[in-house]
């Protein structure tokens, strides 16, 4: 049994899955026995957001950070695991910083953890720092999942995409079962935020009393301003082609600022003041409008299955189906994995891969210059 443990952008907290894995390798038989979310206290949630939004930090202070993360993550694993049933674990960590290859140098990604004292805590082998050797090799080092997609994933009649809405908006898109393009390789890139301005200006319109808008309510009540999205649609990384990542250094409170005073300054032109409904109802259209205008730089999928968060926003999936005409939207809860499980899940199974030497990044998706096995292990001292 293999325990997987995923924290995203959003860093509201730690998911954790138990699972159980069975050759192939490749495509292996699989089992989710049990999952749980743990949720990072809010101090240690707004030091990680303002971290990963690049705020300075001592270096002490860092280091308690980097100890409080792993903790967290801990916690949750025996919470998810209490009689101690994984012989593995593999964590993600928490990303606080990404940057992608460009112009001839190579890319960095930085996932908060002490490996070495989760595997203490938990006194079992972690596998950790998953990114680093794609990343070596000249890749983005994400997204990682739209491997763990295709190999826990059943293949159907067309190209089917997987949608992953968290802080950050990313895809796969996995090769049909039959016919010509059955042999294409796996595809997957980060389209841009999802949910990270979203909740950050839930948080700047409530003074912090809230921290996401549950169902999207509130957006729900707004007016979208379409124009204003098209604009940003033109801006240098949504013309990018794949490979392509990103995260809230790209997608954080400074670009929400920029956004908000676009927002504002139309308002007033009109003779009103922003309602806070209108800035969140376009925001949310626009991180619907960035996957919609992603979807045409590969194959025209048969469905898009969504998952994490933001597949429990109603105006989010609304405003998908709007703008993805002609594709099935669906929750990946439909498919029999709970959305909330899926990063974790995928996880787990790349430490599982990486016990068995089972190279798992994907260089079609990463731009690497070829496969290598993810992770580095840490060990107990027992």
């Amino acid at each position: 049994m293999v325990l997987g443990l995923m924290s995203g952008t959003s860093a509201d907290g730690v998911d954790a899955v138990l699972a159980s894995f069975q050759p192939p390798l490749a495509r292996p038989r699989w089992r989710v026995l049990n999952q749980y979310f743990y949720p990072y206290p809010s101090d240690l949630r707004a030091q990680l957001i303002a971290v990963g939004q690049g705020q300075p930090l001592a270096a002490s202070a860092l280091l308690d950070l980097a100890e409080a993360v792993s903790e967290a993550q801990a916690e949750c694993a025996r919470r998810c695991d209490p009689d101690g049933r994984a012989e593995l674990v593999g964590c993600h960590g928490q990303t606080i910083w990404h940057r992608a290859p460009q112009g001839g140098r190579r890319g960095a990604s930085w996932q908060l953890l002490q490996g070495p004292l989760l595997a203490q805590l938990l006194e079992r082998p972690v596998v950790f720092d998953l990114r680093a050797s794609d990343l070596a090799l000249g890749g983005h080092g994400a997204p990682l999942v739209p491997a763990a997609d295709d190999a826990l994933l059943p293949p159907i009649g067309g190209w089917r995409a997987v949608l992953n809405l968290g802080g950050i908006a990313n895809l796969s898109l996995l090769p049909p079962a039959q016919g010509p393009e059955r042999h294409q390789p796996v595809r997957g890139w980060d389209c841009g935020p999802a949910n990270s301005l979203i909740d950050l200006a839930v948080s700047r319109f409530s003074h912090g009393n809230l921290s996401y808008d549950k169902g999207g309510a509130w957006a729900s009540r707004g007016t979208v301003q379409e124009e204003l999205i098209q604009s940003w649609l033109r801006e240098p990384f949504f013309q990018l082609p794949p490979p392509k990542s990103t995260g809230r250094e790209d997608f954080g409170l400074p670009d929400l600022d920029r956004r908000l005073v676009e927002l504002e300054l139309r308002a007033v032109a009109a003779g009103a003041p922003l309602e806070p409904a209108d800035a969140l109802a376009t925001l949310t259209a626009f991180s619907a409008a960035v996957v919609a205008a992603d979807l045409r730089h590969g194959p025209r999928p048969l469905e898009l299955v969504v998952a994490g968060g933001g597949a429990r926003n109603g105006m989010l999936m609304d405003q998908l189906r709007r703008r993805c005409r002609g594709l099935w939207v669906r929750p990946l809860a439909e498919l029999g994995l709970d959305e909330a499980a899926r990063e974790a899940l995928g996880f787990a199974l790349f430490a599982w891969w990486h016990q068995h030497r089972h190279a798992g990044a994907l260089p079609s998706v990463t731009g690497a210059s070829r496969a290598a096995v993810m992770g580095v292990r840490a060990d107990p001292s027992l």
